[in-house]
């Protein structure tokens, strides 16, 4: 441990996130967008299905099912009459697969591993995010109708629906992918549909360390403090990474310890033994049945846990969560939309007075001051790349103010000609109060 104390208390080493691997850039997946190339898909695919049931054909092994669908297609385009290279031929077969087995124009996008958000704004534009720049794609679908047939597909296979009387929904795919889906009166021009993938090998600290998000002396400390069982709230804006980090630091947790997780849309991915995901549910079609974040983490108390964790904190739970952590359930952590540390604070007094809370605003900061130890600040850049721009320890409060202080900021130095930001991690000497926790209960980084 004091050799960690002695970097921090020296000059630490420059990291310069402009180092890590470059964005790559390439276009959208191609498809054919010709009326004639449109139509004989949609042709084939209504043969298709008048000569299978679709309902069997699902029952039978994926592979199998495929095989025999790809035969059938094959056939029917013998009889057709329009000409198509190889390549179309091959392209056309892989469509209509991907309409009948999985989610149409959009199958490509999702076996694309370099692709992180999915963004379909209307039938004819379809963005997505790589590297942290959005790109429009060539993809498109036929119509309203075509799309709304695809988001019914999403939403039927977990048991939700959307229609004029419940315009809005989230959802998740298999793969653990968050849907979002608003279609008209409030979409305006047509249905939307937003998808945040998640990476299929999850990311470990020693991964943001290589890609220059954090230092490696960043990285220790963290370890540190959930070793410690230090409550820790990540703030930051939307596509900062929030939720990748708790995934990751969440690695620290003692296979021995029993973990509550507590989410609107389940989207942590949380490798450890003894886990319990709890998600919320919206209200039926009567207005009834809904069960909140808040019932959630009420229940959750019960539930015997070591540590809690709240995907994302935002109404009156932040007030039982915080609680929570004052009673026992230390090691607790979430996230919160925020821009800064200081205004995640405030966030989350708003929070607590949307509980319908009596307390004062010192009786909240007191919970505040007293409850949480660590505010992570993630940020996402110009040029794309995700940064932490600040580790911040609260350490108590000074009349009505909570006191915190800066132990590592990132310093933005300059912007390149091809909008690169150059910068560098800096240790701001301050001793964190939270290593001289660990080293009472003996904890230390790997």
């Amino acid at each position: 441990m004091s050799s960690l104390k002695e970097r921090l208390n020296s000059n630490p080493d420059a990291y310069h996130p402009s180092d890590s691997t470059a964005a790559q850039t390439g276009g959208g997946t191609e498809t054919p967008q010709s009326d004639v190339y449109q139509n004989l898909k949609l042709r084939l695919h209504h043969q298709l299905i008048e000569k299978l049931d679709l309902t069997n054909l699902a029952k039978v092994e994926d592979p199998k099912a495929r095989e025999q669908v790809r035969n059938i297609i094959k056939l029917l385009m013998v009889k057709t009459t329009t000409p198509l290279s190889t390549t179309d031929r091959e392209r056309l077969i892989k469509e209509i697969e991907d309409e009948t087995f999985g989610y149409g124009p959009l199958e490509p996008l999702l076996q694309d591993p370099t692709v992180d958000d999915i963004l379909v704004n209307h039938p004819k534009q379809v963005y997505v995010e790589r590297f942290g720049k959005l790109e429009l794609t060539k993809v498109t679908f036929r119509d309203d109708e075509h799309l709304m047939q695809i988001i019914a597909r999403i939403v039927n296979r977990i048991g939700r629906r959307v229609d004029e009387s419940s315009p809005m929904v989230d959802a998740r795919l298999p793969d653990g992918a968050r849907v979002n889906v608003i279609i008209p009166p409030l979409a305006l021009n047509g249905p939307v549909v937003s998808i945040r993938r998640f990476k299929r090998e999850p990311l470990k600290i020693e991964d943001l360390v290589r890609f220059k998000t954090l230092s490696a002396e960043m990285a220790e400390i963290l370890e540190i403090a959930v070793k410690a069982r230090i409550n820790i709230l990540i703030s930051g804006g939307t596509g900062t990474g929030k939720t990748t980090l708790l995934n990751i630091l969440s690695e620290f947790i003692p296979s021995s310890e029993r973990i509550v997780s507590i989410e609107d849309a389940a989207e942590l991915q949380l490798h450890k033994a003894h886990v319990i995901r709890l998600e919320t549910r919206p209200q039926n079609i009567e207005g009834k049945g809904e069960v909140t974040q808040r019932d959630l983490v009420r229940n959750a108390l019960r539930m015997r846990p070591d540590r809690i964790i709240v995907g994302e904190v935002r109404g009156g739970e932040a007030l039982d969560m915080l609680q929570a952590m004052n009673t026992g359930h230390m090691g607790s952590m979430s996230t919160i939309h925020a821009n800064s540390p200081r205004d995640a604070l405030s966030r989350l007094g708003t929070m607590i007075l949307m509980s319908s809370t009596t307390l004062t605003e010192w009786a909240m900061n007191q919970q505040i001051a007293s409850a949480l130890n660590l505010v992570i600040q993630l940020g996402r850049f110009s040029d794309g790349v995700r940064r932490l721009v600040s580790i911040s320890e609260i350490v108590g409060r000074e009349g009505n103010v909570i006191k915190m202080q800066d132990l590592f900021v990132f310093q933005q130095e300059k912007v390149t000609s091809y909008g690169e930001v150059i910068g560098k991690y800096v240790s701001t000497g301050i001793q964190p109060q939270l290593l001289n926790l660990a080293e009472h209960k003996g904890i230390k980084a790997s």
